[in-house]
């Protein structure tokens, strides 16, 4: 079965970096696009950045643009997000996603918690 493992959140001061990964398992990663999605606190579902499977289109919400960097790793089955220059509005609970397709819905992981604070 499709299993998708994120690790890397914490907390992390105004400025730092964290670096979050995403473990997978359970289909043919390297035939499809990859997403990294947040929620915060009493706040909606934000899709943060997506990443074609063969990682030739990357893209990225308005606000993380600049700062974070999706990438993945088609050897290993792994997608990344590398965040800098982290602000306190970056605080949330950092989902990995596989997106939904003609034949099969969407899968997500457990979620990793960034904590952006001083």
């Amino acid at each position: 079965q499709v299993q998708l493992v994120e690790s890397g959140g914490g907390l992390a001061q105004p400025g730092g970096t964290l670096r979050l990964s995403c473990a997978t398992s359970g289909f043919t990663f390297s035939g499809y696009a990859m997403s990294w999605a947040r929620q915060g606190s009493g706040k909606g579902l934000q899709w943060v950045a997506g990443i074609y499977a063969d990682g030739t289109a990357i893209y990225y919400q308005d606000s993380v643009k600049g700062r974070f960097i999706i990438s993945r790793d088609n050897a290993k089955n792994i997608v990344y997000l590398q965040m800098n220059n982290l602000k306190p509005e970056d605080t949330a609970l950092y989902y990995c996603a596989k997106p939904p397709t003609t034949v099969d819905g969407a899968y997500w992981g457990q979620g990793t918690q960034v904590t952006v604070s001083s």
